[in-house]
């Protein structure tokens, strides 16, 4: 059966064009009304009044939109999810997970027909493809992350966005190393996949790893790596060989976090005496990794119930509100130290960083 979807995408427009055109609700340009009727007499599309009155009635679940793309770390990915489901449920939302890279098509398809009322998008990118149908979208949607290099730019795209604050994040991190006397670090970032699609939050911590190292007069150098030990190891070797002044690491690949930390103990580096490691990362994976990791925490579980807040707030009929950054939170672990041969590096400076 042809759907409104269905005819939407032969007529390149968003679902929610089409329903205007079919209820006159809006005011619609005569070339895209043409359009539309070209589509519909083309697939033979016969709109019913039980299928509008479906459409515009509430179902009481919300779909989340989560691909599942190459590059990404899927316990954080399921984290996220789980609040938001739970947190949906303490509303009264069921949640209806689509894992497809779908893209616009996902979009389309939710807003076209009447499986949920609203929306939360993940894996956002800078210049996200999903974008423009998700503004025109009369169901309203929540982004877990941003699609632009700033909060005020993302903003400006009128839909509502949550995410921790990475590019403070990895400024936090920067700050931290540079106050312990370290002036080289090398950055072990997310897999090579991650910044070609224009990932937001990967871009994001890399201009505040940079821009802070700038500042403390660091020397920076980043890897896009992939989590397996041979690429973590090859990875390792170069930042070693190019800048063997390199006394810390930070990650932010959370599959890299035990390769890492294995070749160095095979290396005979000590942590943190030889190399000190700071990571960006779920404190499940900092607590429990080898060697506890100083780490800023990813909180999955906040932004999943930040997302849904704001959702359910759109469906009782508020505005949007913008974007909401979380501030990072750094906790120190083992795994951070003063730099050897630094004035924070002196039982001085030792006694004054709290020592080792």
């Amino acid at each position: 059966m042809v759907t409104l979807a269905d005819v939407a995408r032969h007529a390149g427009v968003s679902a929610s064009t089409v329903s205007y055109v079919l209820s006159g609700k809006r005011s619609i340009s005569a070339p895209t009304r043409e359009r539309i009727q070209h589509s519909i007499d083309a697939l033979g599309y016969r709109p019913h009044a039980g299928a509008r009155a479906l459409a515009s009635s509430r179902t009481d679940i919300l779909a989340l939109m989560m691909p599942l793309r190459t590059g990404l770390y899927v316990p954080v990915m399921m984290e996220i999810a789980m609040a938001v489901t739970t947190t949906a449920r303490s509303h009264g939302y069921d949640v209806l997970l689509l894992t497809g890279e779908e893209g616009p098509e996902a979009v389309r398809r939710v807003e076209g027909s009447a499986i949920a009322d609203a929306m939360i998008v993940m894996d956002v990118e800078f210049d996200d493809p999903r974008l423009p149908c998700l503004q025109e979208a009369e169901r309203p949607s929540v982004l877990i992350g941003l699609p632009a290099a700033s909060a005020d730019a993302a903003s400006s795209t009128g839909l509502d966005c949550v995410d921790l604050d990475f590019e403070a994040a990895g400024a936090r991190c920067v700050e931290h190393l540079a106050g312990l006397g370290h002036t080289g670090i090398a950055v072990l970032g997310e897999p090579p996949a991650v910044y070609a699609r224009g990932t937001g939050f990967a871009a994001r911590t890399l201009t505040g790893l940079r821009a802070a190292a700038d500042a403390h007069g660091v020397g920076l150098l980043h890897r896009p790596v992939e989590g397996t030990y041979a690429a973590v190891a090859a990875a390792v070797t170069r930042v070693f060989e190019e800048r063997p002044g390199t006394t810390a690491l930070v990650v932010q690949n959370e599959a890299a976090v035990e390769p890492l930390l294995a070749l160095l103990r095979h290396q005979g580096r000590a942590v943190p005496e030889d190399v000190s490691v700071a990571a960006i990362c779920p404190d499940q994976v900092a607590v429990h990794a080898s060697v506890p990791l100083t780490a800023v925490s990813v909180p999955a579980q906040e932004m999943g119930r930040l997302a849904v807040e704001r959702l359910v707030a759109r469906l009782r009929g508020e505005a949007a509100r913008g974007t909401e950054l979380i501030p990072p939170r750094l906790t120190e672990r083992a795994s951070t130290g003063p730099a050897a041969g630094s004035p924070a590096g002196s039982a001085e400076g030792r006694r004054g960083h709290g020592g080792r």
